[in-house]
């Protein structure tokens, strides 16, 4: 069984740096054939896809967040990360990190509430 673990801190400042870490059990992130995805939620509105790392490293990202998006990933911990810059209050959302065939989530972490506020 394959668990995901978001963590991170729950309320950012506008214009700083979001980042989040994903920590995986039951499954390499090095090794697997699926990708490790990172998805948020926006109050009362539909899941968006954020962006993946492959086990082969390669990043794949979605372009409405306009470069604002990095995906990184320590093997031997075998966790992943992600980091939203720029961030706004509009990027207040519950965020989580999934496995799967990259935006198809198969397995999904708890998700974290994170607040962009001052």
């Amino acid at each position: 069984q394959v668990q995901l673990q978001e963590s991170g801190p729950g309320l950012v400042k506008p214009s700083q740096v979001l980042s989040l870490t994903c920590s995986v059990s039951g499954d390499s992130i090095a090794t697997s054939y699926h990708a490790w995805s990172w998805i948020r939620q926006p109050p009362g509105k539909g899941l968006e896809w954020m962006g993946a790392i492959a086990s082969d490293g390669n990043t794949y990202y979605s372009p409405s967040l306009k470069g604002r998006t990095s995906i990184s990933r320590h093997t031997s911990k075998n966790y992943f990360s992600l980091q939203l810059s720029s961030v706004t209050p509009e990027d207040t959302d519950v965020y989580y990190c999934s496995s799967g065939i990259m935006t198809t989530p198969v397995y999904w972490g708890q998700g974290t509430q994170v607040t962009v506020s001052s």
